[in-house]
């Protein structure tokens, strides 16, 4: 037998349904027990405009809704809403203001180059007298290349002479050039004026005549190296009676000398 086979609709979709069918008659009941509860309160409601959903199929009630229109308050109770009224707030007495009649001073232009006061505050903490300020000046007083100078060292050791071959000058940074010859061999050294570990810097002999050049490096070729200057040094000391060739009073020699004498008198 030849039976067609039914159409089935699937369980959940069943349950689905009837599962919104409860929910939409538990929901209809809570509007009408919610509207005749709120009239049992509230008495007389006030003007409104009641709308009602049906269902297109069925024809039952679906949903409700009301529009309530509220009426406008009375003055009074305007009045009573509103804040308290703030007092008004007396003006305050005006106070005399005295203007400077004087302009402010105008502030100066910073610099374009501020090395050269830099420098300047430099060379006054570490030269206050202008003892080497003044022997490096660009005068006829102050050394030029060719003369031969003497450089105490502050931390002990032999003082370096030799000729100036260079000076040169950038402020704080100011050196010089030294050249002389020790053992046969020519040895260069540079030493910075301002430096604090240079004690001091004698001039020892002036050139006869002025160079014509600011740099004397010519005077490393054999034909006008001028050697050492120890000889010149040693010039120099003398004419200061820094060395004498007479040993000082109260010497061991003079004591000695003394004793002998006495002896053959006796």
């Amino acid at each position: 037998m030849n039976a067609t086979p039914m159409a089935r609709r699937p369980l959940g979709c069943l349950k689905a349904s009837l599962r919104q069918a409860r929910q939409q008659r538990v929901f209809c009941r809570q509007l009408a027990t919610a509207t005749i509860a709120s009239q049992a309160s509230m008495g007389a409601l006030p003007d409104h405009n009641f709308y009602r959903i049906n269902d297109p199929k069925t024809k039952a009630l679906r949903t409700a809704f009301a529009v309530y229109m509220a009426t406008p308050p009375s003055p009074s109770a305007l009045a009573a809403r509103l804040p308290p009224a703030v007092p008004a707030k007396k003006p305050k007495a005006k106070i005399a203001i005295l203007r400077n009649t004087t302009m402010p001073p105008v502030l100066t232009a910073p610099p374009s180059n501020p090395m050269p006061l830099l420098h300047q505050t430099q060379i006054k903490q570490m030269d206050p007298t202008g003892a080497r300020t003044a022997l490096f000046a660009k005068n006829r007083h102050g050394v030029r290349p060719g003369d031969v100078l003497q450089v105490t060292h502050r931390r002990g050791g032999e003082p370096f002479a030799g000729v100036c071959l260079q000076i040169r000058r950038a402020g704080i940074d100011s050196s010089i050039l030294l050249r002389t010859h020790l053992g046969k061999v020519g040895v260069e050294m540079w030493y910075k004026i301002y430096n604090k570990n240079v004690a001091g810097i004698d001039l020892v002999k002036r050139r006869a005549k002025r160079a014509r050049r600011a740099r004397l490096m010519y005077m490393r070729q054999p034909q006008h190296d001028m050697g050492s200057v120890s000889e010149l040094v040693f010039a120099w000391k003398k004419t200061r009676k820094v060395m004498t060739s007479a040993p000082a009073k109260g010497s061991g020699g003079d004591k000695a000398k003394d004793q002998a004498a006495a002896k053959k008198k006796k």
